[in-house]
């Protein structure tokens, strides 16, 4: 089975601390998801980042795995397939 290329709208970054706290993530809501998986469109931009998990979010464009540490911006528009496969806390702010 051929590898799936990454999908460049999603964009990942590894922050440190001084980034997450200029963006006040600790304020932001958190949300939690058992492994599953499920179909999802973003109807705008999502900011989140990774407190625990293990994810692949698959697209017509290829895929990306995420993980604890992650700090990932979904675009307006996309739709994907998430795939959990270990239990996902995560803080999230939408616009």
């Amino acid at each position: 089975m051929p590898t799936m290329e990454v999908d460049p709208r999603i964009k990942v970054e590894r922050p440190g601390e001084e980034r997450l706290a200029a963006l006040k993530v600790k304020s932001w809501p958190i949300w939690t998801k058992e492994p599953s998986s499920f179909d999802w469109h973003y109807d705008e931009r999502e900011t989140c980042y990774f407190l625990e998990g293990d994810v692949v979010v698959k697209t017509d464009k290829g895929e990306v795995a995420l993980r604890p540490g992650d700090l990932v911006m979904f675009p307006e528009g996309l739709s994907c397939t998430w795939h959990v496969s270990k239990a996902v806390r995560k803080h999230y702010r939408f616009g």
